[in-house]
C-alpha cells in the first residue's frame, strides 16, 4: 500500500479530492488531502500576505507533523509550482512527484511568467477591478475554462471555489533544482481540452526527463474522472512506467 499527499490548485481546496481520496483509502492506501492557507474551508485565513512561501510551508509542515516518508506528492494545476521548493525542503520524504495538468517553473520565475500575456493581463485587470488589488475573485465561469461540462458537477463545485491570493501568481519561486531532478517525476497531460497555457510546463517536463502520461478528460481530472485518476496514481505508486504521451 502507498502513501499519497494530494495538493489542490487555485481556488480549490482539499474537498476537490474527495472521491479520489475515498477510492484510494478504500483500497488500503493512506491519503492526505489538505487545504492550503486561504483556500477551501480555510478561506477565512486569506490575507494579502498569503503567497507561495505560505503554501510551501503548509505542505512541508504537514509532512513533518504527520512524519510520513516515501510519499507520492500529487500536485494539481497551480500547486505544480511548489514542486521544486518542496523537493528542496522535504525531498527525503518523497517517493515521487506527480503533476496533474500542473504548472512548472524554472528557479526565479513566477506563475504569470508562464501564462500567455493576454491571460496574465486579464488576471491583473480582474485583481485590480474586483479583488482589492490583492486577490483573484473566484468565479464559477472558471469551471468552463477548465473543461468541467457536467452541470451537476459544476453546480456542486462552483460554490466551493474560493478567492485566490494574487501573490501566488506573482511571487518568484526560488529553489535548487537538484533535489527535484533526483526524484521520480510524472507529468499528466489532459486532452479534453488541453489548456494551451500549460504548453510551456509540458515542454519543461519533457526536456527535464519527466514521464508523460495522458488522460482523456478536462483540467479538473479529480472531479471529472476520479476513478481514472485514482488508477493512474496507483500505477505510479506501483512503479508502472508505461503510458507515454
Amino acid at each position: 500500500m502507498a502513501d499519497f499527499l494530494l495538493v489542490h490548485g487555485a481556488m480549490h481546496g482539499g474537498w476537490c479530492w474527495r472521491r479520489v481520496r475515498d477510492l484510494l483509502a478504500a483500497r488500503g492506501h493512506r491519503v492526505l488531502a489538505p487545504s492550503l492557507t486561504g483556500q477551501g474551508e480555510r478561506h477565512h485565513l486569506l490575507t494579502r500576505e498569503v503567497g507561495v512561501a505560505t503554501h510551501v510551508e503548509d505542505v512541508a509542515a504537514l509532512l513533518w507533523y504527520e512524519d510520513v516518508t516515501d510519499v507520492h506528492l500529487v500536485l494539481h494545476s497551480y500547486a505544480g509550482i511548489l514542486a521544486g521548493p518542496l523537493a528542496e525542503r522535504a525531498g527525503e520524504r518523497l517517493a515521487s512527484v506527480v503533476c496533474l495538468g500542473a504548472f512548472l517553473l524554472r528557479p526565479g520565475q513566477c506563475l504569470l511568467d508562464v501564462e500567455p500575456p493576454d491571460v496574465a493581463r486579464r488576471y491583473r485587470e480582474q485583481v485590480a477591478s474586483s479583488g482589492d488589488g490583492w486577490y483573484l475573485p473566484a468565479d464559477d465561469s472558471f469551471l468552463a475554462q477548465w473543461g468541467v461540462r457536467d452541470p451537476r458537477l459544476r453546480g456542486w463545485a462552483g460554490p466551493r471555489l474560493t478567492d485566490f491570493p494574487f501573490r501566488c501568481q506573482t511571487d518568484p519561486v526560488h529553489f535548487d533544482p537538484g533535489p527535484l531532478d533526483a526524484l521520480r517525476k510524472v507529468w499528466v497531460r489532459h486532452t479534453e481540452p488541453f489548456l494551451e497555457n500549460l504548453q510551456p510546463s509540458l515542454d519543461l517536463a519533457r526536456s527535464g526527463g519527466w514521464e508523460i502520461r495522458t488522460m482523456p478528460c478536462g483540467h479538473d481530472m479529480m472531479l471529472e474522472a476520479p476513478e481514472a485518476t485514482a488508477r493512474l496514481l496507483e500505477d505510479v505508486a506501483g512503479g508502472d512506467v508505461s503510458g507515454g504521451d
